[in-house]
């Protein structure tokens, strides 16, 4: 059966080629834009594709003019704006597409080819990740290859002879590459960086509300890395401390909304004791100030550049900027401590407040516990814990729709509910009996990755606790997760989200064909390999650049000595490649320097052979302006019978005799006078 690809003329081919090479630049792209852009850009592409294979003429312009047109008008109405990324980004796409349709002439490719370079670079505003970056080198290689094959215009060179081309010259140029990447000053960010809601997926959020979310799925990107300096602390005391939630309105969790002036707040009054944990942290960027750290770090986190770290009165740590960038740092952590006031205070009953009418069978229940109790708050709380663990209380990622009353469904009806429906039920029962109580979100837990040795910490640790006031104690961490679930806190156990029918089958299939130990270790491989290009890539910062001139020699980098250097380099780089030229032309091929030479020794017998002039062309001046009776022009001639065939006659052809004995007899010729 014959391959009706074959069959096409050149120009159909490479426009197939082409237009392949588009959509993979474009499917990265699919998951940020308007639904719009993605069908008509893939409709516009299979459009231009079927065109291409069955030999019809393109759409006019006017059709075109009437697509732009529309596709501004639903951008507009989309981004209400036509500038910005998101915008941007929309319009580029259409761009592209729409001038797939007026693909007529070298100059139409051109603009398509630098199109599709630009588009390409868009990918990156979105994710700098190892996949993205290997997707997008598979796009350059492929836009690389059609622009190398639009320079061969004719005959019907391979595709596989351009991709080679195409790859000798992405080598070439890598040094240039690697020297831009390394002294090239870093620069922020020339775009903005989307909010985005965790609703409904694992994950830290400013807010918490308490049962909108009938199921939860868990997230299993990576939240942050860590690596230890020295013994790994236990896992049941890694809590990594996020955004403290003190405001309640009987629905949602959020910041306090202080309602006594500053000096009337709790301060943090954080002590610290025994043995410290030094640690290295890569955040990844969650568009927050949020400085995740370990529980307690008291000193600041040593941070990259301008950035500046300051510690609110109720722990958190904050950046003076949004973590937009993967971000490194190093910090300091006590596992033991304690922190907040030792003695009632006037601010501490902002931690107090419940709204009005909500939870009444809470709020009864404290007050019984309060009796039973004779007020102790640490029996209170023990008692409580108690219940927790013996109440047949569940820990589930499915518990439906909570009511108004979501303490007392949790408390008396439900049972059952993850993290934040524990920790907001207890906050509000603590509160209720006089307890002073708060919730703090973060990340627990996480798994060593034994490839590199950094401790990895997923979005689906994400966790709520809480912390209640006692008198002589200060702020202290209670976690009801722990005593329904102790599992989730101090091991790997976690729960999976549920699975489709569909989901389970094939997970099921997969299992009894690969090991999940051979999953795990592959897993565990790839986390190490985008680590790896975390920290070296990504996180290749202002300050790391200057601690390569250190390492250099420089003993105070500055900006006009990384100038200077990378000036230098460019201008080394730009001597060898001159020198490489240099010596390429001398090792140019020898038959044609023979030929130069016999052109120009027809120049000096008065002829004027042309630069594309063949042998057979010299032959025939050669008899023009000399007898060609005479023996002398017969042997010249015979002798550039010789030359050509020995250049383009099959091989079993040619001549005996070799370029170097030809050359030997070219200089034994007689001329004639």
């Amino acid at each position: 059966m014959k391959n009706p690809f074959a069959q096409l003329p050149r120009d159909s081919r490479d426009t197939l080629f082409l237009l392949a090479v588009i959509a993979w630049v474009l499917l990265p792209q699919t998951a940020h834009l308007p639904w719009w852009c993605t069908a008509l850009a893939a409709g516009m592409l299979a459009w231009r594709g079927w065109l291409a294979f069955s030999l019809r003429p393109l759409p006019g312009r006017w059709w075109l003019l009437a697509a732009l047109v529309l596709t501004m008008a639903a951008t507009w109405a989309t981004h209400r704006t036509l500038l910005g990324r998101d915008a941007g980004v929309t319009l580029i796409v259409v761009l592209l597409a729409l001038k797939t349709l007026e693909l007529r002439a070298r100059r139409d490719a051109f603009v398509v080819f630098f199109l599709g370079f630009f588009t390409m670079l868009t990918n990156f505003f979105y994710s700098q990740s190892l996949l993205t970056a290997a997707a997008m080198l598979l796009g350059l290689m492929g836009l690389l290859t059609a622009l190398v094959n639009s320079h061969m215009p004719a005959g019907r060179p391979s595709l596989w002879q351009s991709a080679r081309l195409a790859t000798r010259m992405t080598l070439l140029g890598a040094p240039i590459m690697v020297l831009l990447f390394v002294l090239f000053p870093r620069m922020a960010p020339l775009w903005g960086m989307p909010g985005d809601a965790m609703s409904g997926r694992s994950g830290l959020s400013g807010r918490m509300e308490v049962g909108q979310i009938t199921s939860l799925a868990l997230d299993d990107s990576i939240a942050l890395r860590v690596r230890f300096e020295g013994e790994l602390p236990p896992q049941g005391q890694l809590y990594f401390r996020g955004p403290v939630l003190s405001t309640f309105d009987g629905r949602e969790w959020v910041p306090l909304q202080p309602t006594f002036q500053v000096k009337d707040r709790p301060r943090a009054d954080l002590q610290v004791s025994g043995p410290s944990v030094r640690y290295e942290m890569t955040l990844e960027p969650h568009r927050r100030p949020w400085l995740l750290t370990l529980d307690a770090t008291a000193s600041p986190p040593e941070l990259p550049g301008e950035l500046e770290p300051h510690m609110s009165e109720e722990l958190q740590w904050r950046s003076s900027a949004a973590v937009n960038d993967l971000l490194r740092y190093r910090a300091e952590a006590h596992t033991s401590y304690r922190h907040g006031p030792q003695r009632m205070m006037a601010g501490l009953s902002d931690y107090l407040v419940l709204p009005p009418g909500y939870n009444p069978r809470t709020l009864q229940w404290a007050a019984d516990l309060q009796r039973e109790t004779g007020g102790d708050p640490v029996a209170l709380i023990e008692r409580v814990l108690a219940q927790l663990r013996t109440g047949g209380y569940t820990y589930t990622l499915e518990p439906d729709q909570y009511g108004q009353h979501t303490a007392d469904e949790f408390w008396f009806d439900r049972k059952a509910g993850f993290c934040e429906h524990m920790a907001s039920a207890f906050a509000v029962l603590m509160r209720a009996a006089g307890i002073p109580a708060r919730i703090v979100t973060g990340y627990q837990g996480g798994q060593l990755n034994a490839v590199d040795n950094y401790w990895v910490v997923r979005q689906s640790d994400a966790h709520a606790w809480t912390e209640v006031w006692l008198a002589g104690q200060g702020w202290v961490r209670v976690d009801p997760t722990a005593s329904v679930m102790p599992g989730r806190i101090g091991s790997l156990q976690r729960l999976l989200a549920p699975r489709s029918a569909v989901a389970t089958a094939v997970a099921t299939a997969m299992g009894t064909v690969i090991s999940p130990t051979f999953v795990q270790s592959v897993r565990a491989v790839w986390d190490a390999v985008n680590n790896a290009w975390n920290q070296r890539i990504l996180n290749y910062t202002q300050n790391r650049q200057l601690d390569l001139l250190r390492a250099l020699g420089f003993e105070a980098p500055s900006w006009e000595d990384l100038g200077y250097l990378l000036l230098g380099a460019l201008v080394l780089a730009s001597l060898a490649g001159a020198a490489w030229t240099r010596w390429e032309r001398s090792r140019r091929d020898p038959w044609l320097r023979l030929l130069d030479l016999v052109r120009q020794r027809l120049q000096g017998e008065g002829l004027q052979p042309g630069a594309a002039a063949t042998p057979r062309e010299l032959a025939r001046l050669l008899a023009l302006r000399h007898d060609p009776a005479d023996n002398r022009v017969q042997a010249i001639q015979a002798w550039l019978r010789r030359f050509e065939v020995l250049r383009y006659a099959p091989a079993g052809a040619r001549p005996g005799a070799d370029l170097a004995t030809l050359r030997r007899e070219w200089n034994e010729l007689s001329w004639p006078s």
